[in-house]
Parts: C-alpha cells; sequence; structure tokens
C-alpha cells in the first residue's frame, strides 16, 4: 500500500533544501550491492519551481527505474565489450577486418569469404579465432546510459584532460541531462534499438519548449540544439569506438532554427558611471568579487577568464600593463579557454588597473568557482538595484565593452580581438601593437573614484 501511494503523490522523490528542490530516493534492497550510488540517490534539481522540478524529478525516476531494470536482469555491458574487444584484435592479427557474420556475407566479397574460411582450417569449430575471423562475437550492445559512461570514461577521455574539475563537471552534467531526457521519454534503449522515431521523440520535446503553439518558450533554440547536439555525438562516437563509423545516426539532422538576437542588453554608460561605479554601491562585495565586476567593465573578459587569472599572467609592470588570457597547461592544474581566438592579451585601463594593482596574483577565491561567483553577482546586482531591467545580468557589462568600443570608433579587428572574438585575416600583431591597443582603449575609459576599488 506505501508503494502505491508513493506512486500517486505528485511531489514523490522531492526534497527542499533552502529554496532549492532535489531528487531524493532510496535504491531498492534488491540492487543496492550493484547501484554504486550506495543506499540513496541525491541529485540537485536547480530549480525552485515546483512545477519544473516534477518534470525534472520525472526524468530521474524514469531513468532510475530502467537502470534497477537492467540491474535486476543481470546484464553485464562491461564483459560484453572486453570479448568483442578481443575478437577485434584476433580477427586483425590474422589479416581481417572484424564484422558480425550477417555483415561479412553482406558487404563482403566470395573470394575474400573465403579467405577467411581458411585462415581457420585446423582450429576447433568454437575456438576464439573461428569466432573472431567468423564474425560469432555478437557486437556489444550498451543501453544509452552504460554507453554514456563508456564515453566520459573512454571515448572522451582525451577530450576532457586539459578541462578543471569544474569544467569537467559543467560538461558532464550537460551531457547527463540529454541523455536523462531521452530515458525520461523513451528508455534506457540499447544503443542499436534507438530509432528515428526515438529521436524524433526527443525533438519533440524540447520543439515544445523552443517553439509551444501557445505561450511563449521556456527554452531557446541554442539549449535545443546542444541537447540534441549531445545526443548525436555520444551516437556517432560510440559506434565509432566501437568499430562502425558508417552506423547512420537517428539523430542526424534534427536540429532548430536559431535566429536569435542578443539576450542580454547592454549598460548604458552613464549607468555604469553614476550606478556600478558608485561609492558604496559594490561595497557589500568581498574585495575578491568586487575587483572582478570592475575589472569585468573596463576589460570585457568574461568572469571566468578572469576569475582564473593567477601571477603569471598579470603583468601590471610591463610596458604596457595588461593581462594574458590563456588556458592553464599543467596537468596537475588544467583549464580549457572557451576558444582559439579567446587566447589574447588586454591592456588595462582606468579602474582595471588599479583592480590588478591590488591584486596581482588574481582572484583565488573564485578559481574554477564561476558559478558560484555569477549567483554571487547576480544576487548583488539584484539586492541593490543595479540592473536596469529586468533582462540585464552581470554579463551585460561584456555587451555594455563592446558597445563602448564601437561608440568610440575603436577598429573593426580590435574590437574582435580585445573581446575574444574570430578573425578570418588578422592584420595587428602584438608587441608593438599593445600600445596602440592601450591607446585606443583610453578613447573609452570611464571616470571612477580610487576609493570603489
Amino acid at each position: 500500500m506505501g508503494r502505491r501511494r508513493e506512486e500517486h503523490d505528485p511531489d514523490r522523490f522531492l526534497q527542499l533544501r533552502g529554496d532549492h528542490f532535489h531528487y531524493y530516493r532510496r535504491v531498492p534492497r534488491e540492487v543496492r550491492d550493484l547501484d554504486e550510488r550506495g543506499m540513496f540517490v541525491r541529485r540537485a534539481l536547480d530549480t525552485t519551481d515546483r512545477i519544473k522540478a516534477r518534470t525534472a524529478r520525472d526524468l530521474h525516476e524514469a531513468a532510475d527505474n530502467a537502470l534497477w531494470a537492467s540491474l535486476m536482469l543481470g546484464e553485464n555491458p562491461q564483459a560484453a565489450r572486453v570479448r568483442y574487444r578481443q575478437a577485434i584484435k584476433r580477427a586483425e592479427s590474422l589479416g581481417f577486418i572484424y564484422r558480425p557474420l550477417a555483415e561479412i556475407l553482406v558487404a563482403e566479397p566470395l573470394d575474400t569469404i573465403l579467405q577467411r574460411v581458411e585462415s581457420t582450417i585446423g582450429e576447433p569449430a568454437r575456438s576464439p579465432s573461428v569466432d573472431a575471423v567468423g564474425g560469432a562475437v555478437a557486437r556489444p550492445d550498451d543501453r544509452i546510459s552504460e554507453a554514456l559512461k563508456l564515453y566520459f570514461n573512454e571515448i572522451a577521455r582525451d577530450e576532457i584532460r586539459t578541462k578543471s574539475p569544474d569544467q569537467k563537471k559543467r560538461w558532464k552534467a550537460k551531457r547527463e541531462m540529454s541523455v536523462d531526457v531521452f530515458i525520461g521519454l523513451v528508455a534506457d534503449k540499447p544503443m542499436s534499438e534507438i530509432t528515428r522515431d526515438d529521436a524524433r521523440a526527443v525533438h519533440k520535446y524540447w520543439l515544445d519548449r523552443v517553439a509551444p503553439e501557445k505561450g511563449r518558450a521556456d527554452r531557446s533554440a541554442s539549449t535545443g540544439n546542444r541537447n540534441m547536439g549531445n545526443l548525436r555525438t555520444l551516437y556517432a562516437d560510440y559506434f565509432r569506438h566501437l568499430g562502425f563509423p558508417e552506423q547512420k545516426n537517428p539523430f542526424a539532422d534534427l536540429s532548430f532554427t536559431d535566429r536569435s538576437k542578443r539576450s542580454r542588453p547592454p549598460f548604458p554608460t552613464d549607468w555604469i558611471r553614476d550606478r556600478i561605479f558608485a561609492p558604496g554601491a559594490l561595497a557589500a562585495l568581498n574585495e575578491e568579487a568586487r575587483g572582478i565586476v570592475l575589472a569585468f567593465a573596463e576589460t570585457g573578459a568574461r568572469p571566468s577568464e578572469l576569475a582564473n587569472l593567477h601571477a603569471g599572467v598579470i603583468h601590471v609592470d610591463h610596458e604596457v600593463p595588461h593581462i594574458s588570457v590563456e588556458p592553464r597547461d599543467d596537468p596537475d592544474d588544467p583549464r580549457e579557454i572557451k576558444t582559439a581566438s579567446s587566447v589574447r592579451k588586454v591592456p588595462l585601463v582606468g579602474v582595471a588597473l588599479e583592480v590588478f594593482k591590488k591584486h596581482p596574483k588574481g582572484f583565488p577565491r573564485y578559481k574554477d568557482r564561476e558559478a558560484s561567483l555569477s549567483a554571487l553577482l547576480n544576487k548583488h546586482f539584484k539586492s541593490y538595484n543595479l540592473f536596469p531591467t529586468e533582462k540585464h545580468t552581470v554579463y551585460s557589462l561584456r555587451h555594455s565593452f563592446e558597445d563602448r568600443m564601437k561608440n568610440g570608433r575603436l577598429d573593426e579587428e580590435l574590437r574582435r580581438m580585445l573581446m575574444g572574438h574570430t578573425i578570418d585575416r588578422p592584420k595587428y600583431g602584438e608587441g608593438g601593437d599593445m600600445k596602440m591597443w592601450q591607446e585606443e582603449l583610453m578613447k573609452i575609459v570611464l571616470p571612477f573614484d580610487p576609493g570603489i576599488v
């Protein structure tokens, strides 16, 4: 009776911690030794809205139900993968490409098939070599949840090795969400059984949020495209990893048209000067957070870039004081930069120069903690009425810096370079040009009271 009541409870498995909802569920006793998460499943749902929390809960609930069902059936996809890889190696050692028997009969000419048969003469009928050359080892068929684990642990391991811990966490979370949506809408299906209809069901889910028939969209086209892209990439890379790059991708060509204009309006220049730079406006922030806001306004560098600067890339004693935005190549402390064009030098003028004179080693409090920084700054700006409209966020300062450069008639290529945008045919170098960049930025520098730093 208790479980039946639980199934009809609209708020089942939901817990409030502060203002935010969490998914909290006991792992069934039957699979507790098999589920690596322990006695309970806990996951933050990142919302204060009960309706959104219930939707997210439904996805996690369906995913866990599917996982526990597969564990009860005693499936072991890892062992299947090992057998399959061994078969591939054996076939290659004998000069053949491993293919399942059905594909051998369809794809290969008779001469090649006969060569396969001849190579196994003298071998026992059920030997590993016969199975490998004859395509008798079943291709592993991981469920999509297991394929995602394989993707994280093996397929994409090299791709994420240069990410910081926080970057890895956010990178994985986005892909986990995409797979959770698929499982919630379809099932935790074996990868080979995923159909175009399954992919269209997921596309329809995002379509109803990106372009609902009635009412306002609650997700952007870029969000829908990112989630469809995550599934498309997982599917393609999984089968490429197994040796089947030609596998038809059911998620191919399912996307959304993104005609959205810049979503965050810029702060008016006089608003920055008179409100944000006003004495006391940022006083309630700690020194490092305050420094990041001020440097952000006068460099346009992303808060995540500023938060991860260190003494080796802050050059306040240089002939042209500047910061270098670049990746951290230390294998013990790596961090990626968003794009290759984001690697750049930015001269320091005005309040930004004073900030880095005060913080020559950067802002260690927020190193690899840009999400916490963003939440703090947006909360402060909202609490102290530092947003001109509800559409503004702290990130709007980046758009303001770009607009100030346009209004100051700075060269377009220089603007793109300082913003970290792609440039097709760069005409500016470094070294001597840094002085010119500094002189150009001095045309738009904002006045400030030194006491605000």
